[in-house]
Protein backbone atom coordinates (compact mmCIF):
# COMPACT_ATOMS: atom_id res chain seq x y z
CA UNK A 1 0.00 0.00 0.00
CA UNK A 2 1.08 3.56 -0.64
CA UNK A 3 2.42 5.24 2.49
CA UNK A 4 4.37 8.20 1.16
CA UNK A 5 2.08 11.24 1.05
CA UNK A 6 3.72 12.74 -2.03
CA UNK A 7 3.33 9.44 -3.88
CA UNK A 8 -0.33 9.20 -2.86
CA UNK A 9 -1.04 12.71 -4.13
CA UNK A 10 0.80 12.00 -7.37
CA UNK A 11 -1.22 8.84 -7.87
CA UNK A 12 -4.53 10.62 -7.20
CA UNK A 13 -3.59 13.16 -9.82
CA UNK A 14 -2.47 10.48 -12.27
CA UNK A 15 -5.60 8.36 -11.81
CA UNK A 16 -7.74 11.48 -12.05
CA UNK A 17 -10.79 9.72 -10.60
CA UNK A 18 -11.84 8.79 -7.07
CA UNK A 19 -14.96 6.70 -6.50
CA UNK A 20 -16.79 8.02 -3.44
CA UNK A 21 -18.63 5.03 -2.05
CA UNK A 22 -21.56 5.22 0.33
CA UNK A 23 -22.31 1.52 0.57
CA UNK A 24 -25.57 0.09 1.92
CA UNK A 25 -23.74 -2.65 3.84
CA UNK A 26 -20.21 -3.88 4.40
CA UNK A 27 -20.72 -6.91 2.17
CA UNK A 28 -22.26 -4.97 -0.70
CA UNK A 29 -19.60 -2.26 -0.42
CA UNK A 30 -16.87 -4.84 -0.98
CA UNK A 31 -18.72 -6.06 -4.06
CA UNK A 32 -19.09 -2.46 -5.30
CA UNK A 33 -15.34 -1.95 -5.03
CA UNK A 34 -14.62 -5.22 -6.84
CA UNK A 35 -16.97 -4.13 -9.64
CA UNK A 36 -15.29 -0.73 -9.89
CA UNK A 37 -11.80 -2.24 -9.98
CA UNK A 38 -12.95 -4.62 -12.72
CA UNK A 39 -13.87 -1.51 -14.70
CA UNK A 40 -10.50 0.15 -14.15
CA UNK A 41 -11.32 2.49 -11.26
CA UNK A 42 -8.54 2.26 -8.68
CA UNK A 43 -9.07 5.41 -6.61
CA UNK A 44 -11.43 4.26 -3.85
CA UNK A 45 -12.86 6.38 -1.03
CA UNK A 46 -14.96 4.56 1.57
CA UNK A 47 -17.15 7.06 3.39
CA UNK A 48 -17.93 6.93 7.09
CA UNK A 49 -21.61 6.78 6.12
CA UNK A 50 -20.92 3.20 5.02
CA UNK A 51 -21.80 0.61 7.72
CA UNK A 52 -18.68 -0.71 9.49
CA UNK A 53 -16.53 1.56 7.30
CA UNK A 54 -13.20 1.01 9.14
CA UNK A 55 -13.55 -2.77 8.86
CA UNK A 56 -14.43 -2.46 5.18
CA UNK A 57 -11.19 -0.50 4.67
CA UNK A 58 -9.18 -3.12 6.57
CA UNK A 59 -10.61 -5.86 4.40
CA UNK A 60 -9.94 -3.96 1.19
CA UNK A 61 -6.39 -3.15 2.27
CA UNK A 62 -5.75 -6.85 2.88
CA UNK A 63 -7.44 -8.07 -0.30
CA UNK A 64 -6.39 -5.46 -2.85
CA UNK A 65 -3.36 -3.76 -1.30
CA UNK A 66 -1.37 -1.75 -3.83
CA UNK A 67 -3.84 -2.44 -6.60
CA UNK A 68 -6.08 0.37 -5.34
CA UNK A 69 -5.48 3.76 -3.74
CA UNK A 70 -7.64 3.53 -0.65
CA UNK A 71 -8.96 6.41 1.43
CA UNK A 72 -11.69 7.24 3.90
CA UNK A 73 -14.15 10.09 3.51
CA UNK A 74 -16.96 11.96 5.23
CA UNK A 75 -14.74 12.46 8.27
CA UNK A 76 -16.60 14.68 10.74
CA UNK A 77 -15.03 13.70 14.07
CA UNK A 78 -11.30 14.31 14.78
CA UNK A 79 -11.01 10.80 16.28
CA UNK A 80 -11.86 9.35 12.88
CA UNK A 81 -8.54 10.54 11.45
CA UNK A 82 -6.52 8.15 13.62
CA UNK A 83 -9.08 5.37 13.20
CA UNK A 84 -8.96 5.70 9.42
CA UNK A 85 -5.18 5.59 9.36
CA UNK A 86 -5.10 2.52 11.59
CA UNK A 87 -7.63 0.84 9.32
CA UNK A 88 -5.29 1.29 6.34
CA UNK A 89 -6.45 4.46 4.61
CA UNK A 90 -3.89 6.26 2.43
CA UNK A 91 -5.75 9.57 2.40
CA UNK A 92 -8.47 11.35 4.36
CA UNK A 93 -11.40 13.41 3.06
CA UNK A 94 -13.86 15.63 4.89
CA UNK A 95 -17.03 17.24 3.50
CA UNK A 96 -16.43 20.50 5.34
CA UNK A 97 -13.78 22.80 6.76
CA UNK A 98 -13.30 22.65 10.55
CA UNK A 99 -10.17 23.71 12.44
CA UNK A 100 -10.10 20.86 14.97
CA UNK A 101 -10.86 18.22 12.36
CA UNK A 102 -8.26 19.66 9.98
CA UNK A 103 -5.62 19.50 12.70
CA UNK A 104 -6.37 15.84 13.36
CA UNK A 105 -6.34 15.02 9.66
CA UNK A 106 -3.05 16.77 8.91
CA UNK A 107 -1.44 15.34 12.07
CA UNK A 108 -2.04 11.85 10.67
CA UNK A 109 0.70 12.36 8.12
CA UNK A 110 -1.62 11.11 5.37
CA UNK A 111 -2.71 13.02 2.29
CA UNK A 112 -5.60 15.31 3.21
CA UNK A 113 -8.55 16.66 1.25
CA UNK A 114 -10.73 19.11 3.17
CA UNK A 115 -14.15 20.07 1.84
CA UNK A 116 -14.93 23.68 0.95
CA UNK A 117 -17.21 25.64 -1.35
CA UNK A 118 -16.66 29.40 -1.25
CA UNK A 119 -13.40 31.17 -2.10
CA UNK A 120 -12.88 32.02 1.58
CA UNK A 121 -13.45 28.41 2.66
CA UNK A 122 -11.14 27.11 -0.05
CA UNK A 123 -8.30 29.42 1.03
CA UNK A 124 -8.91 28.53 4.68
CA UNK A 125 -8.81 24.81 3.94
CA UNK A 126 -5.56 25.28 2.03
CA UNK A 127 -4.01 27.25 4.91
CA UNK A 128 -5.13 24.57 7.39
CA UNK A 129 -3.00 22.08 5.47
CA UNK A 130 -5.32 20.54 2.92
CA UNK A 131 -3.11 19.03 0.20
CA UNK A 132 -6.01 19.06 -2.25
CA UNK A 133 -9.17 21.03 -1.52
CA UNK A 134 -12.37 19.09 -2.15
CA UNK A 135 -14.84 21.36 -3.95
CA UNK A 136 -18.15 20.22 -2.51
CA UNK A 137 -20.85 19.99 -3.59
CA UNK A 138 -19.69 20.22 -7.19
CA UNK A 139 -23.27 19.79 -8.34
CA UNK A 140 -24.07 23.18 -6.85
CA UNK A 141 -21.39 24.99 -8.83
CA UNK A 142 -20.28 23.35 -12.07
CA UNK A 143 -17.05 23.53 -14.09
CA UNK A 144 -17.40 27.26 -14.79
CA UNK A 145 -17.14 27.95 -11.06
CA UNK A 146 -13.94 25.90 -10.79
CA UNK A 147 -12.48 27.77 -13.76
CA UNK A 148 -13.24 31.08 -12.06
CA UNK A 149 -11.56 29.87 -8.85
CA UNK A 150 -8.43 28.71 -10.63
CA UNK A 151 -7.69 32.22 -11.90
CA UNK A 152 -7.00 33.83 -8.49
CA UNK A 153 -5.89 30.58 -6.81
CA UNK A 154 -3.77 28.64 -9.31
CA UNK A 155 -1.56 27.33 -6.49
CA UNK A 156 -4.42 25.43 -4.83
CA UNK A 157 -5.13 21.92 -6.11
CA UNK A 158 -8.91 21.41 -6.28
CA UNK A 159 -10.91 18.20 -6.69
CA UNK A 160 -14.63 18.66 -7.41
CA UNK A 161 -16.91 16.03 -5.92
CA UNK A 162 -20.61 15.74 -6.58
CA UNK A 163 -22.27 16.38 -9.91
CA UNK A 164 -19.46 14.66 -11.82
CA UNK A 165 -20.55 12.32 -14.61
CA UNK A 166 -19.02 10.80 -17.73
CA UNK A 167 -20.50 13.58 -19.86
CA UNK A 168 -18.99 16.53 -17.96
CA UNK A 169 -15.64 15.08 -16.85
CA UNK A 170 -13.90 16.76 -19.79
CA UNK A 171 -15.34 20.12 -18.72
CA UNK A 172 -14.08 19.67 -15.15
CA UNK A 173 -10.54 18.89 -16.30
CA UNK A 174 -10.61 21.72 -18.82
CA UNK A 175 -11.52 23.99 -15.90
CA UNK A 176 -8.43 22.89 -13.98
CA UNK A 177 -9.47 19.96 -11.78
CA UNK A 178 -6.62 18.12 -10.03
CA UNK A 179 -8.82 15.03 -10.11
CA UNK A 180 -12.56 14.40 -9.77
CA UNK A 181 -14.60 12.55 -7.19
CA UNK A 182 -17.72 10.70 -8.30
CA UNK A 183 -20.33 9.05 -6.12
CA UNK A 184 -23.86 8.16 -7.10
CA UNK A 185 -23.33 8.79 -10.80
CA UNK A 186 -20.50 6.25 -10.84
CA UNK A 187 -21.59 3.62 -8.33
CA UNK A 188 -25.25 4.04 -7.33
CA UNK A 189 -26.19 2.49 -4.00
CA UNK A 190 -29.43 1.29 -5.60
CA UNK A 191 -27.49 -0.76 -8.14
CA UNK A 192 -25.65 -2.55 -5.35
CA UNK A 193 -28.94 -3.32 -3.63
CA UNK A 194 -30.29 -4.68 -6.92
CA UNK A 195 -27.16 -6.75 -7.55
CA UNK A 196 -26.29 -4.80 -10.70
CA UNK A 197 -22.54 -5.12 -10.32
CA UNK A 198 -21.91 -5.72 -14.03
CA UNK A 199 -23.61 -2.37 -14.65
CA UNK A 200 -21.26 -0.73 -12.12
CA UNK A 201 -18.30 -2.22 -13.99
CA UNK A 202 -19.65 -0.92 -17.30
CA UNK A 203 -20.21 2.54 -15.81
CA UNK A 204 -16.70 2.48 -14.37
CA UNK A 205 -15.28 1.83 -17.84
CA UNK A 206 -17.23 4.81 -19.19
CA UNK A 207 -15.77 7.09 -16.51
CA UNK A 208 -12.22 5.83 -17.01
CA UNK A 209 -12.48 6.36 -20.76
CA UNK A 210 -13.85 9.87 -20.20
CA UNK A 211 -10.95 10.73 -17.90
CA UNK A 212 -8.40 9.41 -20.40
CA UNK A 213 -9.95 11.42 -23.23
CA UNK A 214 -10.13 14.55 -21.08
CA UNK A 215 -6.47 14.22 -20.16
CA UNK A 216 -5.44 13.77 -23.78
CA UNK A 217 -7.24 17.00 -24.64
CA UNK A 218 -5.37 19.03 -22.00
Amino acid sequence: METNKAQVLERINKLGLVAVIRGPSAELTLKMVEALVAGGVYGIEITYSTPNAPQVVRTLAEKLGDRILLGMGTLKDPAQAREAKEAGANYLVSPHCDDELAKAMTSSGLAVMIGALTPSEIVRAHRLGSDVVKLFPGSFTGPSYLKALREPFPEIAIMPTGGVDAQNIADWFAAGAYAVGAGGNLCPKSWALEGRFTDITARAKEFVKAVEQARQAE
